[in-house]
């Protein structure tokens, strides 16, 4: 039997996934919840073997709420739902650690057996040829070079941004000016070859990165 938590601002939505995926003889709905903070607090309680978490919720993303899940719960596997394609959005998550991600059009059974899938541990990959990116993307990530560049001051700035430290509070740690901390996160995203700052996060939670100079 795979358990399931279904993460949905939409109630009817909810329901519906719900009926659906509970008509499965080896599926089990063990718990709803319509925003980030409510999944939080749900969901490693009832410790469910997969997630299906709306990409966009009232007081945050599922991108997001994918990320902070995983690092509680480190075996659950997380599901993306979306309303549209979004192939940025889709390589944001799967760098957070979802195992697939699939539009709220897809068919019920395609739905069910996609939580299958990801139920036993496999990936479950998106169209339009963004398996073959997203396996280059991973292979960057599995590469230490990414950070043989990186100065030690670099370093230190990657350590940070992964804390979730906002640019005020950086420059309060590395006693810099907050626009010199602007500065040096913009050229560190270039380095590192990613356009936003939660990218930069995941990339040093998913390398381990935890070494001080």
């Amino acid at each position: 039997m795979t358990t399931v938590f279904l993460v949905d601002d939409h109630e009817v939505v909810r329901v519906g996934l719900a009926e659906l995926l509970d008509s499965e003889p080896d599926l089990q709905v063990v718990g709803q919840a319509s925003t980030a903070g409510e999944a939080l607090a749900r969901v490693p309680a009832q410790r469910p073997d997969v997630a299906v978490l709306d990409v966009r919720l009232p007081d945050g993303n599922g991108v997001e709420l994918c990320r902070e899940l995983r690092s509680r719960l480190p075996d659950l596997h997380c599901l993306m739902l979306t309303s549209f394609v979004d192939e940025q959005a889709m390589l944001d998550a799967i760098l957070a650690g979802a195992s697939g991600y699939v539009v709220k059009n897809i068919k019920g059974m395609e739905l069910a057996s996609a939580v299958r899938t990801v139920g036993a541990g496999q990936s479950l990959l998106g169209e339009r040829g963004t398996a073959a990116l997203v396996d280059q993307l991973r292979a960057k990530l599995g590469s230490p070079e990414v950070l043989s560049g990186l100065t030690g001051q670099e370093r230190v700035l990657l350590d940070l941004i992964q804390q979730g430290l906002s640019n005020r509070q950086i420059a309060e740690r590395m006693f810099l000016a907050e626009k010199t901390v602007k500065n040096y996160v913009s050229r560190l995203l270039a380095k590192l070859g990613v356009e936003r700052r939660t990218q930069a996060a995941v990339l040093a939670t998913r390398l381990r990165y935890r070494d001080r100079p």
